[in-house]
């Protein structure tokens, strides 16, 4: 595969430093922090850049965000993809020449602080936050049932496309759940792959390969036939729930 145009080590590092000096050149600027997988490590190889600056609380975190982003798009060609508000702090995401990802968040001095374990304070000060809670066992397997229960009444409407996105929404849950179960990440798949193959053999078959009816229901009971091998966390909750999601293998006979 010919790399040649993606982004390199060297991009990145220089997208860093670039941040890092408006960071340095801006008094409205109190503290800044490495966050993701750089935060922690060196990352690889394709580690997109997420770095995170606490703004004083005299001055709005909206109008340095608008300042900043004249600066990336005129000087680095950056594009805006969307803003993420997420409490006190605003993160806006950006796409960089050679598909370099770059997440760029502010937060009032106040309430800046590490929200989790991948935060690595390069200046300033920082509070101390409680980190956010990865969902429940309960929760995922909760997902997991809604999204079966609306992947099949879709079927049944013959909305197919739609039933395809509710099976591996449903999938995905019950992934996570198993992630959970063996103390793995739970978010954005990032425990997937380090899942005992075992697992990984049973919910192969949780595939969607085409939109026919037979297909989906097929697909449809893989999923529930998998989530149902990993209640142990949920084993009273599972117990009411089963006989119902066993309702919906019917049609497909299994």
């Amino acid at each position: 595969m010919n790399n040649i145009n993606l982004f390199s080590v060297k991009d990145r590092d220089r997208i860093r430093d670039h941040v890092l000096q408006l960071a340095e050149s801006d008094a409205r600027i109190v503290a800044g922090a490495m966050v993701g997988s750089l935060a922690l490590s060196e990352g690889d190889r394709w580690s997109d850049l997420d770095l995170t600056f606490a703004v004083s609380d005299n001055f709005s975190i909206f109008e340095v965000l608008e300042d900043w982003t004249w600066d990336l798009v005129e000087e680095l060609d950056a594009v805006h993809l969307f803003d993420l508000p997420s409490g006190a702090s605003i993160y806006r995401v950006f796409l960089l020449p050679g598909c370099l990802q770059f997440d760029l968040s502010f937060t009032p001095a106040s309430k800046f602080g590490a929200t989790g374990p991948k935060f690595k304070l390069l200046f300033g000060n920082a509070v101390e936050k409680p980190f956010l809670s990865s969902p429940s066992a309960q929760e995922l397997f909760g997902y997991a049932v809604h999204h079966a229960l609306r992947a099949h009444f879709c079927i049944e409407r013959g909305r197919y496309w739609q039933a395809e996105y509710w099976i591996s929404s449903a999938r995905d849950y019950a992934l996570n759940l198993a992630c959970h179960r063996h103390g793995l990440l739970t978010s954005n798949g990032r425990g997937f792959d380090n899942l005992p193959a075992e697992v990984h053999e049973v919910f192969k078959s949780a595939l969607v390969a085409s939109l026919e009816r037979d297909e989906l229901l097929r697909t449809l009971g893989c999923v529930i036939n998998g989530l149902l091998d990993e209640v142990d966390e949920v084993q009273e909750l599972a117990a009411k729930v089963e006989p119902q999601l066993r309702l919906l293998m019917v049609a497909w006979g299994g």
